[in-house]
């Protein structure tokens, strides 16, 4: 598989690689995946410690030794162990672990990585309860956060498919999502820990929202319009709850009013109808409780004011020679703008614009290096897919087996690559593993 390299801004830092595994969660399908292959060393030794080979004179750091071993909690991790004695794990006896008080024992796990928790829960029939106990959802609710995921959902042969890239750990997990019903096709987004998706019941327009981790999923009520609606959702995580925004037809066919979905309620209400205006994409950002959309006529973005229920014109004019744009959400009242500029394929570039809000126009901050726009983007003509999450931006593209992110705040570029971007029909979005994402 390849590997995740990262490089400057500038494209001249020096590149970095470090392998990765498929890892297992739940129901696995490891034979998608092409396993890593330890090389095979010569002579038959089978002593590589450094402190095991005596009259080894060559110690210089240059000649360090890197490993394979597989710590408990990770799949697979490269370890240095240059000039170290390899310690065995230490093992807690059983009963250690049942004289531990319950909140100690909670605060514990809600320390483990999320995708280790169903490991967990085989154990025995204690830690099993204990992770389904709402004491235990208190205390993960109460920790860091395990960090941004990539979530890729696609349908092999009808069954639904998901994958998890684990940004912080480096690795691919999969999710079963056999509780899926058959018209959940559409990835409509993530927010909060919830995934939400819409589909084709029959003749009826369904959403609903799950939590991957929890396995836990429903089908929201019937909206007042029956018809194919752009959908986005928003977590409060403070209040628990959650909205979902439908804003005009899918294909822009009719003026429907928009409509909100409030979970505490648990009913749609209606609002303004958005004015006409002519999207020039059906790709929606949410930051700030305002709702973003790109329009050409008028020229500029449509906002929609969550609070207030209006919709309003900002007439900030795109620039020049911009051959296609994505809206990005930030963090805070951050808003970006994702496209490409030129009319020749050889005079094309990745350019990256942020909102200024007071002056009312798009600023340049960065712009993607030749040689990853090369790689990511073959023919001049290649569609490609952008989305982002907390100042983090990913590229994707239909005829490449691997993502590109982008870190806003550090400015450096980096490959992701994996089975789950090689299918053709994967749908990707940002993701937040949370335990305690109620879906009501």
């Amino acid at each position: 598989m390849d590997g995740v390299g990262e490089s400057s801004e500038s494209g001249n830092g020096v590149s970095s690689s470090q392998s990765k595994k498929n890892g297992s969660f739940g129901e696995d399908d490891s034979d998608r995946c092409p396993k890593q292959v330890s090389p095979v060393r010569g002579g038959g030794s089978r002593n590589t410690s450094p402190l095991g080979r005596v009259g080894s004179r060559n110690t210089s750091p240059s000649r360090q030794k890197v490993i394979k071993t597989k710590p408990r909690g990770l799949d697979e991790e490269t370890a240095a162990t240059f000039g170290k004695a390899v310690h065995p794990d230490v093992q807690m006896e059983d009963s250690i672990w049942a004289m531990l008080p319950e909140d100690l024992l909670n605060e514990i796990l809600a320390r483990v990585p999320p995708f280790m928790i169903f490991r967990l829960r085989s154990v025995c029939k204690r830690w099993n309860s204990i992770l389904q106990d709402s004491s235990f959802l208190k205390f993960h609710s109460q920790v860091p956060s395990h960090g941004p995921c990539l979530l890729t959902f696609w349908r092999n042969s009808q069954t639904p498919q998901c994958s998890v890239f684990s940004l912080p750990l480096k690795t691919w997990y999969r999710i079963p999502f056999t509780f899926l019903p058959p018209w959940a096709f559409w990835l409509v987004g993530s927010s909060g820990g919830l995934v939400c998706f819409s589909g084709l019941d029959g003749l009826t327009f369904k959403t609903l929202v799950c939590n991957p981790l929890t396995q836990t999923w429903r089908t929201l009520p019937t909206m007042h319009y029956n018809q194919q609606r752009q959908l986005i959702m928003v977590v409060d995580r403070t209040d628990r709850s959650f909205k979902v925004i439908a804003t005009s037809d899918i294909y822009g066919d009719k003026s429907l009013p928009t409509e909100v979905y409030d979970s505490k309620l648990n009913i749609w209400s209606l609002h303004q109808v958005m004015p006409a205006v002519n999207l020039c994409s059906s790709k929606m950002a949410y930051c700030d409780s305002k709702l973003y959309l790109e329009t050409l006529s008028p020229l500029g973005l449509m906002m929609y004011r969550l609070d207030t229920g209006y919709w309003e014109h900002i007439p900030a004019k795109f620039p020049r020679s911009l051959l296609d744009g994505y809206l990005v959400a930030g963090t805070q009242k951050r808003l970006f703008l994702v496209g490409r500029i030129g009319l020749y394929s050889t005079l094309q570039s990745m350019r990256i614009w942020e909102l200024d809000h007071v002056k009312i126009m798009w600023v340049e901050i960065s712009r993607m290096p030749p040689k990853y726009f090369r790689a990511l983007l073959r023919l001049s003509a290649e569609r490609f897919e952008c989305f982002g999450q907390d100042n983090l931006i990913c590229f994707t593209s239909w005829n490449q087996g691997k993502g590109l992110l982008y870190d806003v705040d550090k400015k450096v570029w980096s490959w992701i690559a994996g089975c789950a971007l090689q299918s053709y029909n994967s749908q990707v979005c940002f993701y937040e593993p949370r335990f305690d994402a109620s879906i009501y």
